[in-house]
């Protein structure tokens, strides 16, 4: 079975996969270089196309570092055995959202303009009824990664090339996704084994219900960081799209810019541009930047909701009786700036109120139009 129900594959070198009725497309995310954001990258892609009420797959082959069940919150979660192969977990299923979480949404929207140096606010809500609004379609969900199989968090993976190529064959064939829109490939840096290998099982073993591969694979997102050294080796990995056959929809430039929740003062920590620089030299598409929001850290690494505003506190600082009050409440965390709320929240729906979901909305539908309308297949 394995891709049969998947419409496209997009790959984030990071590749992602898209997908269509009874037959996928993959795409891809990827990066020539390591610590750049890949595996966030995917998962914020994944979340955003689920936003937009498509169901989502992610393929997590970084074998020797699987950040994806962390990211998701699903490190407890085990693969399950089927009749023809394994189950990925679901994630979340697909349902409807209270538009209430778009509300508060309003949060991240304005920390945003500060980060973009625009001091306009956001559209006002006063006089809205929730109530009145039409609740939001999200996506099913899945992932499947080699840290599910793992007995901890630390385990380590020691194996050679052989080893890894069957392994990323089999999460290609073996896997008995259901009808998906997208399927979403989180690769390792560089172009090694793995690289290889998903390209030569996409490109020479399509699945039977899209018997054409470059109907399947709709093409890499690649992600950069600003420094010069970052794009450099990032450099390497469009060569090597290029040299395979594989389309590359676009470049996305990560921790692109920070702004201080505090102060307001933004700081190009890592520099900014050279993701944009690196699109026009190679003529491909500049999807976006994405902003160091340390909110979404502590989002996926602690589970509560973001908030931004007058009233979050810095640890450390000296007014303790502000800071009594607030941890008193209990609705915001003095070290975080996070609301408390609670764990059964799905992580889909506390991503609305992260500054980071009106960027990935962006990048998102720019790429559910280049592989939707058919453009996605170029070299």
């Amino acid at each position: 079975m394995g891709l049969d129900n998947v419409k496209h594959v997009v790959l984030v070198s990071r590749r992602r996969y898209i997908l269509t009725p009874h037959s996928w497309i993959p795409l891809q995310v990827l990066s020539g270089k390591g610590g750049v954001g890949k595996s966030s990258i995917t998962t914020q892609l994944a979340l955003s196309l689920s936003l937009a009420g498509r169901s989502v797959g992610i393929l997590d082959i970084d074998l020797t570092g699987p950040s994806i069940p962390r990211l998701l919150g699903i490190e407890d979660a085990k693969i399950k055995q089927a009749p023809g192969g394994w189950l990925p977990v679901q994630v979340h299923p697909s349902q409807l959202l209270s538009p209430v979480g778009d509300l508060s949404h309003q949060n991240g929207e304005e920390a945003l303009l500060r980060l973009r140096g625009e001091n306009h606010p956001p559209p006002p809500t006063d006089g809205v009824d929730p109530a009145t609004l039409s609740p939001r379609p999200v996506g099913a969900l899945y992932a499947i990664s080699l840290g599910l199989l793992l007995p901890s968090r630390s385990s380590a993976v020691v194996w050679r090339g052989p080893k890894k190529t069957a392994m990323v064959r089999q999460f290609l064939t073996d896997v008995l996704w259901p009808p998906l829109d997208y399927l979403l490939i989180d690769t390792p840096p560089g172009t090694s084994d793995e690289h290889i290998s998903l390209a030569e099982t996409l490109l020479q073993h399509p699945s039977t219900s899209a018997p054409h591969a470059s109907s399947q694979l709709a093409g890499a997102v690649i992600v950069t960081t600003p420094q010069a050294v970052a794009v450099s080796d990032v450099r390497k990995e469009l060569s090597f799209c290029r040299k395979v056959g594989i389309s590359v929809l676009g470049v996305v430039e990560n921790m692109s810019g920070y702004v201080c929740e505090c102060c307001g003062k933004e700081t190009n920590l890592f520099g900014k541009g050279g993701g944009e620089v690196m699109a026009r030299e190679f003529d491909v598409k500049f999807l976006g930047g994405v902003p160091v929001d340390g909110q979404w850290g502590s989002l996926v690494e602690e589970g509560k909701r973001p908030r931004y505003g007058e009233d979050v506190k810095v640890a450390g600082d000296d007014d303790e009786d502000d800071q009594e009050t607030d941890a008193n409440d209990g609705d915001v965390d003095t070290a975080t700036g996070l609301s408390a709320q609670p764990d059964d929240e799905l992580l889909v729906d506390k991503y609305r109120s992260c500054s980071l979901c009106l960027t990935f909305e962006g990048i998102s539908s720019q790429l559910i139009g280049l592989v939707e309308s058919g453009h996605a297949n170029g070299t």
